[in-house]
């Protein structure tokens, strides 16, 4: 579902031996639960050696970055967890360098933590021990830097650039290409992008500058950024 910022986020992350992965939800008009944004990242060799309740951590770390521009200065949000030590770990004193920079990413927003058995989080237990990220199966296929991986992404891209003239019109899509010509701060982001330049960047806005790094011109859908 399109996120509601008059509505409260909530948050399901796990973490296994290779994977970390959350869910952005919220509760739509009926109260049912509805997935608004998926997330996974495969780890790093050093993070796969991390403890378990490092490991809860990181996933906590990489859902408040990736879903920053939801969560960041909102109302409270629960992030739910199937490892109970995390309800009390941010208000504990840790000794790690590490931590204490993770830490003081988890001030800037305002979450509560809350314990989700695994067995009633289906979704994202599921998800983060998908065959496809284990490397007995997949033989590295994964892996950071792996040639054949960046061969299918690249094949992917073009795909999606290919199939830019057969997407099907749709009405929303369309409105919100054209509303893009209309907001100030997209319009001039959009702008730059087809044609970036140190000149053309500076003639940014302030907040313009600062976000403009965070998007690219969409493929598929075309009038919009991604």
């Amino acid at each position: 579902m399109l996120p509601d910022h008059s509505k409260p986020f909530h948050v399901v992350c796990d973490a296994s031996d290779v994977v970390i992965v959350c869910t952005l939800m919220q509760l739509d008009n009926e109260g049912v639960e509805r997935v608004v944004s998926y997330q996974s990242c495969q780890l790093k060799p050093a993070e796969q050696n991390y403890p378990v309740h490092d490991k809860e951590l990181l996933v906590m770390r990489y859902v408040l970055i990736k879903f920053r521009v939801y969560l960041l200065g909102e109302q409270t949000f629960a992030v739910y967890t199937d490892h109970a030590p995390l309800r009390t770990a941010t208000k504990t004193p840790h000794l790690s360098q590490r931590m204490e920079r993770w830490l003081l990413l988890f001030s800037e927003y305002n979450f509560v933590v809350h314990y989700k058995p695994g067995k009633t989080s289906i979704l994202v237990d599921m998800l983060s021990r998908h065959p496809d990220y284990d490397p007995c199966t997949t033989s590295g296929r994964h892996a950071a830097g792996d040639a054949e991986d960046e061969e299918e992404c690249a094949v992917y891209i073009a795909e999606a650039v290919a199939a830019a003239d057969t997407v099907t019109t749709c009405p929303l899509r369309d409105a919100i290409a054209a509303a893009y010509e209309h907001d100030a701060t997209c319009s001039e982001m959009f702008k730059y992008l087809k044609a970036p330049s140190d000149s053309a960047r500076w003639q940014l806005s302030p907040l313009s500058r600062s976000r403009v790094d965070r998007y690219v011109i969409h493929a598929v859908v075309v009038g919009t950024l991604l």
